[in-house]
């Protein structure tokens, strides 16, 4: 093992917070990587990292030799990558994790033309409605819809989604067609529970640049899109959902759109990656790949 390898156990490790996950994503014995660990801080004449029962933290001058070895490790595979004549063709495995109904409905399906492309490359796809936490996954990118919290990942916002209110004919029929917000006292709503906080979301609109938001009464609550559009279209009540998601059923008839001037504000699109110097060139193409494709399925704003 040389000496950029270990820099490389060392990164991994710093950005799992955990020699085992670190491991693991490297193909690692643990002990190889607790050795060139060892063997560095040795070398070095100082420790580098901080070990606890529950996770591993950077000391001070973890800190400062981490930054210095991306930098290094970015040189080294750039200086390598001079001279590889198949640089041009990108090769190996990406993680990446996306919404469920985002990647059954719009990346899945698409995903044969990237391999056209781009054959040598290997796609680990997963697809949640749960938060990821993308460096101790080993995701080399992952997409969210929704607020972000304060993060050190990249974040590169995508744009938009539009949200619009619908109902099925049927409910309607039964029950009215509500015009106004005040109106919705009188109605029942297909609740949505958010699967990682279990909350269920009030129904909101916007009125003048101010957000009001209702609890709604219903007879079901879900905690999936595709769940949801299924009460809606079963008659059980109105749904508030992002535009893309009900396209299909408000062509066909299925679902019909009510009170599109008192709609909730648009959710944010958002692709994350590791905040590294430098990604793989199997990592690059698939998001210039994915860019256009996201966009133009989601109809982001």
């Amino acid at each position: 093992m040389d000496r950029i390898d270990r820099f490389r156990i060392f990164t991994r490790v710093v950005e799992c917070a955990s020699f085992t996950r670190a491991a693991d994503q490297l193909g690692l014995p643990r002990s190889t990587v607790s050795a060139a660990i060892a063997e560095l801080e040795q070398r070095l004449g100082t420790r580098l990292l901080q070990r606890s029962t529950r996770r591993v933290s950077t000391t001070h001058d973890g800190d400062v030799f981490h930054a210095r070895c991306l930098r290094l490790i970015a040189e080294v595979e750039d200086a390598e990558s001079l001279f590889r004549q198949d640089d041009a063709q990108p090769v190996g495995l990406l993680k990446i994790d996306v919404p469920s109904r985002i990647g059954r409905r719009i990346l899945a399906p698409a995903l044969p033309d990237f391999f056209a492309r781009h054959p040598q490359v290997e796609v680990d796809l997963g697809m949640t409605d749960r938060a990821v936490n993308l460096i101790e996954d080993g995701c080399d990118a992952v997409l969210r819809v929704g607020q972000l919290g304060d993060s050190s990942l990249v974040a590169r916002m995508l744009g938009q989604l539009d949200f619009v209110n619908v109902a099925a004919p049927a409910y309607l029929r039964e029950h009215g067609v509500p015009q106004h917000p005040a109106d919705l006292q009188q109605h029942r709503a297909v609740n949505y529970a958010s699967p990682t906080t279990a909350r269920v979301e009030p129904w909101e609109w916007q009125d003048g640049g101010q957000l009001r938001t209702l609890p709604m009464p219903g007879w079901v609550r879900v905690n999936s899109a595709e769940a949801s559009i299924a009460c809606c279209v079963a008659g059980l009540g109105l749904l508030q959902i992002p535009r893309y998601d009900v396209q299909a059923e408000l062509q066909s008839g299925a679902l019909v759109e009510v009170m599109p001037q008192y709609v909730a504000q648009p959710l944010p699109v958002t692709l994350l990656q590791p905040h590294r110097q430098h990604r793989a060139q199997r990592v690059q193409v698939f998001i210039e790949w994915l860019l256009p494709v996201l966009r133009n399925g989601l109809q982001l704003q």
